[in-house]
Order: C-alpha cells, then sequence, then structure tokens
C-alpha cells in the first residue's frame, strides 16, 4: 500500500508516555503506511521535542489546547488519510492490519473509524471502566480521543475538522461524522490508567459523565474546563 497516512498527536509535556506511543507506529512507517508523524505541541516546557524529533516526527509548536493543536496537525499533514493518536496511547501490534485493511475497503473515504478502548491497567476497576465506554460507543456512538480517529481527509474536511475546542473537541466533531458513519476497528488502543489512578475510577469517570451532560446540554466547553480537572 503506498504511503498515504498522516498521523497526528497532540502534546503537552508528553515525555512520559510518547516514546512508548511513536514506537507502537514504527511498523507503519516502516511498512510505508504512514506518510508522516506530526506532532503538535501546545507550550511543553519537558523533552517532548527531543524525543519527537529522535524519531523522526515532524515538531509543530503553538498554543495550548487539544482542538487547536489538532487542528493545527490536520492543516500541517500531507496524508490522503489521517489518524489522530493521544501521546499517553499506545497501539497493539495488530493495528496496522486492521488499520490497512479499513483504509483499503472500497467505500470507507467517507467513514470514519476508532480503536476499542483499553487501559494499562490490571485493576478490576479499571476493567469495569473498559465496559462503560464499549456501551457508550455501542449505544451512543461516542468514542473519546484517547481511542484513536481514522478518517479520509475528505470526510475530515466535509464534516468540518477539529475546531479550536479547549474541551470537547473529540465529542465535537465525532457527533459532526455521525454514528452511521462511524466504525469501532476490533483492535483495542491501550491508554494510560495514572488519571484514573489518581482522581479515582468512580469520581473520574462521574466527572467525565458530567461535562459530557453538561455540554449536551449546551454549556460552553470553555466554562466546562475547569470542572472537568
Amino acid at each position: 500500500m503506498p504511503a498515504m497516512l498522516s498521523v497526528v498527536i497532540p502534546t503537552l509535556n508528553a515525555a512520559a508516555g510518547l516514546p512508548a506511543c511513536l514506537e507502537a507506529l514504527a511498523p507503519g512507517r516502516q511498512s510505508g503506511l504512514i506518510e508522516e508523524v506530526v506532532v503538535s505541541d501546545g507550550g511543553s516546557t519537558d523533552a517532548t521535542r527531543h524525543i519527537a524529533e529522535a524519531a523522526g516526527a515532524s515538531w509543530l509548536s503553538g498554543g495550548p489546547g487539544r482542538g487547536g493543536q489538532l487542528q493545527r496537525g490536520a492543516v500541517a499533514a500531507g496524508g490522503e488519510w489521517l489518524l489522530f493518536v493521544h501521546a499517553d496511547t499506545v497501539l497493539p501490534p495488530e493495528w496496522l492490519f486492521a488499520v490497512e485493511s479499513f483504509i483499503a475497503e472500497a467505500g470507507n473515504a467517507g467513514r470514519a473509524a476508532a480503536f476499542r478502548f483499553a487501559l494499562d491497567d490490571p485493576a478490576p476497576a479499571a476493567r469495569r471502566h473498559e465496559a462503560l465506554v464499549a456501551w457508550r460507543c455501542r449505544r451512543l456512538g461516542l468514542p473519546f480521543g484517547d481511542q484513536g480517529l481514522l478518517l479520509s481527509r475528505r470526510l475530515y474536511g466535509k464534516a468540518g475538522g477539529f475546531r479550536d475546542l479547549p474541551l470537547m473537541e473529540d465529542v465535537d466533531l465525532v457527533r459532526r461524522i455521525g454514528r452511521r458513519r462511524l466504525d469501532i476497528l476490533p483492535v483495542a488502543a491501550v491508554t494510560s490508567a495514572e488519571r484514573y489512578r489518581r482522581g479515582g475510577y468512580w469520581c473520574r469517570p462521574l466527572r467525565n459523565l458530567t461535562c459530557l451532560g453538561l455540554y449536551f446540554l449546551g454549556l460552553p466547553p470553555r466554562l466546562l474546563v475547569r470542572l472537568y480537572g
């Protein structure tokens, strides 16, 4: 398959998780599927830039805010397909086959896909939260940004792309894409569970759901940031 995929990773002081994230993408670069990796930074003061450039990624710097960072990364990327991945998320070895198959299937240029959600924590509470996320995706068609997002540049443009929002930028775009045009790939993206261990496996998801509910009720994302934490 010719090189056609650009991977966009938003970062802010992401030195701890970025190496594993980039390493997981290496098979895609070796196979020729990944054309480029764009790291869109929001003002890191740690070793994030050094790590990104040492791995051969393109570096893009701007103001903080994941929506704006993703927006700038997509503009800078040159691939026919775009894959957005968070810096604390690691794709499993089988991601390459799943993405290649999705891109190769006729008609998928008008569809988007996300990975299943998984946490790097063996605790039963982590499995419970994974089940909750699976239910949300199945019933509401709402994968979050830590599940990645794969779509053609054509669909990205047609949907209006990421907006410069301080929060809910992922939900905003997924809702515009629409659940009927969204698939969940049969492999899991493994995300750091640090924020759940720190915030609590009951409190953190409850806070996320509260923010989501208030967003659906029309509260602007800029007012949700403090509650989200």
